[in-house]
């Protein structure tokens, strides 16, 4: 991940645009706002994609970028310090980073080409085994659809079954111990053997789709762990991914809610049941990095959890934030107080639904389908589940058992940042005990002082924390274009030819969303002006120092330009034609809606924005067109 992407990965560009007094409504999965650069009281024209990072203005200004061309127009300074202040936002130090190397992509992609085969082998095996088949079909309900669309196997009994597979189709133990299939035991004679045995083998794949290792459940009730995961590998990380994240993002987006379950076959279960929007964690406790995943596309969260985990031994256990006694495998737990901190820290909802009657979610969809979407309606906030899970079963007339729930209560109330949110619980707890506030009060001076967020220092982080990156297709088309065009900027003047041919506009800065590929495409323009230099070497020569690694990288997403230039120009420009009517298609969708907003409203700008309609839809019909025409003389 490049320092760039993984600021990106860390700031919300939501919240980057409200903390700059930008007021934002929710409208659809986007939000809009007054443009901050220019004077506009009547229509809100600004508008901010949180799954893209991007935003654009509709309005005077007319212009658009990511978060470094927001602070970059906001404060007035370049891309050098625009990156350096987000990089002290978030801790990323600037100077360790180092970029992935050609070799280590490679290696990565050897690995993750050893496990989609690993998936065909233990599917084969599956497929083989007709008392496992049985099992997955009718005690855990699954469809042959299902098991076939998650990718299901078995791994059979035996020490060697995949080594001997693997090593006689050309791949080394070390890839297989490096893919974390085999299993190595130091000693007297070091052992090889497989790490996966007699277990239902589940593919675990990152939010992009791509393989990352396997989970691994038993078919003997003997044996132990009841889950085993992959263990730790350059792309297996299991507090940076979520099962099912790649299936559940549009339906995550589209419900603006996540569900968390336990296992990984709650989540099969629930998604053939219709419930798509559901993920589950590695088997330990939620991490920052897995929730700022899931904040990508909604800040509203449910833990789903059983009564074991939900009940009072565990909470209490949260309450004492005892992590490390928590991270056991195969069970995900409840830390009340971690959840809350990073709550804040995320400005997510984050509620929690207890199971009912020690049922799992496919036991609950299978008794009443509609009966899990009112469990999770019905989920509550996390002040809430403690307050009550504490109180289940108590003598709540007892003063020693009304200290002890205030003891655990307070501390976690006090640490609401919203002054509000802390009042109102306060008063549900005193309901609830049947006390004063000013008591709750009392009891809370008795025991140590709590501070607040607000009086607490803020610690720099002392390493930065990297996460898993969703890539979206247009960020990866321009990547091409311009790793293209850096390699190669006499292209530029035949691709603007060509475009003017089709009857479309020069390839333009604006057609890029993201600020160091407008910076880039900004060199390559200029070096294809002049005449004094060669053009990579113009742009290579002028690069600014902070682009310099950004550069590297796009050449190495675009390593195929030996090609025949007719091929690259043909690819520059359905590349280019994507791009352009993935942003008007957005662009479109937006100013409808702004449109009959203003209309609602009486403002006299939406006759402004029907021209802007028009404009949009008359581009996309010759975006159309000139792909159709592009399309044509390919075949002829």
């Amino acid at each position: 991940m490049s320092t760039i992407d993984e600021i990106k990965s860390r700031i919300d560009i939501v919240d980057l645009v409200s903390e700059a007094g930008v007021k934002l409504r929710h409208a659809g999965k986007n939000y809009t706002g007054f443009c901050p650069f220019h004077e506009n009281k009547h229509t809100p024209a600004f508008v901010v994609w949180p799954e893209t990072g991007t935003w654009r203005c509709f309005g005077a200004c007319n212009e658009g970028g990511d978060i470094f061309k927001f602070v970059m127009k906001k404060d007035g300074i370049d891309f050098k310090e625009a990156l350096q202040k987000l990089a002290a936002r978030v801790g990323v130090q600037l100077q360790e980073y180092q970029r992935e190397t050609p070799q280590q992509k490679e290696a990565y992609d050897h690995l993750r080409k050893l496990l989609e085969d690993a998936v065909i082998f233990y599917r084969s095996h599956l497929l083989a085994n007709k008392d496992i088949l049985a099992y997955l079909r009718e005690k855990r309900r699954l469809t042959d659809a299902t098991i076939e669309t998650f990718g299901l196997g078995y791994a059979p009994p035996g020490w060697d079954n995949a080594l001997k597979h693997f090593t006689s189709r050309g791949y080394s133990e070390q890839d297989l111990i490096d893919a974390g299939l085999l299993t190595v035991r130091e000693g007297e004679g070091t052992q090889v053997y497989d790490r996966f045995r007699h277990r239902i083998m589940i593919p675990i794949r990152d939010e992009q789709g791509r393989m990352a290792g396997f989970g691994a459940r038993i078919v003997d009730p003997n044996d132990i762990p009841k889950f085993l995961n992959s263990p730790e590998t350059p792309i297996f990380s299991k507090g940076r991914l979520l099962y099912g994240l790649d299936r559940a993002r549009k339906p995550i987006r589209a419900a603006d809610q996540a569900v968390i379950v336990e296992g990984y076959l709650d989540v099969i279960a629930l998604h053939q049941a219709g419930y798509e929007n559901v993920v589950s964690p590695m088997g330990t406790a939620l991490t920052e990095d897995q929730l700022r995943l899931l904040k990508k596309f909604t800040r509203r969260i449910v833990l789903a959890l059983d009564p074991d985990i939900a009940g009072q031994k565990a909470v209490l256990r949260g309450l004492d934030a005892a992590r490390s006694a928590m991270d056991k495998e195969g069970e995900l737990a409840f830390d009340a107080r971690g959840l809350l901190r990073n709550e804040s820290r995320l400005q997510a909802d984050l509620r929690v639904a207890t199971m009912p009657d020690d049922l799992d979610p496919d036991e609950i969809v299978a008794r009443d389908k509609a009966e899990w979407a009112r469990l999770i309606e019905n989920a509550k906030p996390i002040v809430t589940h403690v307050m009550e899970t504490l109180a289940a079963g108590q003598n709540l007339n007892d003063p020693k058992v009304k200290n002890q729930i205030a003891a655990q209560v307070l501390p976690l109330i006090e640490d609401l940042p919203n002054p509000l949110e802390r009042d109102t619980y306060r008063q549900a707890l005193a309901r609830m005990l049947k006390v004063s506030e000013s008591a709750l009060t009392g009891t809370q001076a008795q025991g140590p002082r709590v501070r607040r967020p607000r009086e607490k220092v803020r610690e720099r982080a002392q390493e930065p924390v990297k996460v898993v990156v969703a890539v979206s297709s247009s960020k990866k088309v321009e990547e091409y274009v311009i790793g293209v065009l850096f390699q190669k900027p006499e292209l530029l003047y035949r691709l603007d030819r060509l475009l003017q041919e089709y009857g479309l506009t020069p390839l333009d800065a604006q057609d890029f969303a993201y600020t160091d590929h407008k910076l880039l495409f900004g060199l390559i323009r200029e070096s294809v002006e002049q005449y004094q230099t060669e053009h990579h070497k113009f742009v290579v020569q002028a690069l600014p120092e902070s682009l310099v690694a950004r550069s590297v990288e796009l050449m190495r997403e675009a390593v195929e330009v030996e090609k025949r230039e007719e091929k690259l120009l043909e690819e520059l420009l359905r590349g280019v034609i994507k791009l352009r009517r993935q942003a008007a298609g957005e662009n479109l969708n937006q100013l409808r809606f702004l449109q009959e907003e203003a209309h609602q409203s009486g403002d006299l700008r939406a006759s402004s924005y029907m021209e802007l309609v028009l404009r949009h839809t008359r581009l996309l019909r010759e975006l159309d067109e000139a792909y159709r025409k592009m399309t044509q003389k390919r075949l002829e």
